[in-house]
């Protein structure tokens, strides 16, 4: 089983790093990515059928909940993963009463993604294999599969999120020349061991890849190269 998902982003970068990260989890294809409510809804209408929609809650021309409001009126059922920066439990409410299934707060790395996209993808596959539910305790152990708790996405200790943040920036801005530590180190203005720390744990998430690149003296160094789109770049549907 293959499961479809629109791309509903208004940022381009962004929305190319969601559909890469969706491309790279087992049993997910991109039907689409689009940047504005008027082309989601026109996606919808003109794009093979789509199982799943990764939806951000604010775009250019409405807000993605009054957007899932309207495909719910007019009968589309898709699923939807909320990708958001807004951590207002009112707002999360309002998107469980429209059928959001999981809430994905900005800014998240490909291990989160992917966490509950794999989650996601269990769910549907019980719920096609199975058909009906004998009893409460298989309700309960499908909804379990959906809903459980992902391992933390918590910053392991020592690393501070904007300090993340800056490497992410200077790794994404090189592009596929990549950087090594001792680039990165001599970038943000901290030491070899602390950036190399914070590229190793990119490469731990799955956020970038790491090389080999020998030196002028023929000594092998480290080298890492962001994996998603680099910033400026567009993403087409």
């Amino acid at each position: 089983m293959t499961l479809r998902v629109l791309v509903v982003e208004d940022d381009p970068v962004a929305a190319g790093a969601h559909a890469l990260y969706v491309g790279r989890v087992p049993g997910f294809t991109v039907a689409a990515t689009v940047h504005s409510r008027a082309e989601a809804v026109r996606a919808l209408e003109e794009e093979a059928p789509v199982d799943l929609i990764l939806l951000d809650l604010y775009l250019p021309d409405g807000n993605g909940l009054d957007l899932l409001r309207s495909l719910r009126a007019a009968g589309h059922t898709q699923d939807v993963f909320a990708v958001t920066s807004a951590r207002d439990l009112a707002v999360i409410r309002e998107g469980v009463s429209l059928g959001v299934v999981q809430h994905v707060l900005k800014p998240f790395t490909f291990r989160t993604l992917s966490d509950r996209l794999l989650r996601y993808r269990d769910f549907r596959t019980a719920a096609e294999e199975h058909g009906e539910a004998v009893n409460q305790d298989e309700v309960d152990r499908a909804l379990s599969v959906l809903r459980a708790a992902p391992a933390s996405s918590a910053l392991p200790k020592g690393l501070s999120a904007p300090t993340l943040a800056s490497v992410t920036a200077h790794l994404r801005e090189a592009a596929s020349r990549g950087l090594t530590a001792s680039e990165t180190a001599t970038a943000l203005g901290v030491n070899r061991i602390t950036a190399r720390r914070y590229l190793e744990h990119l490469v731990s998430t799955g956020d970038a890849d790491r090389r080999q690149r020998y030196g002028q003296v023929g000594r092998p160094e480290h080298h890492y190269v962001w994996r998603g789109p680099r910033p400026g770049a567009t993403s087409g549907s």
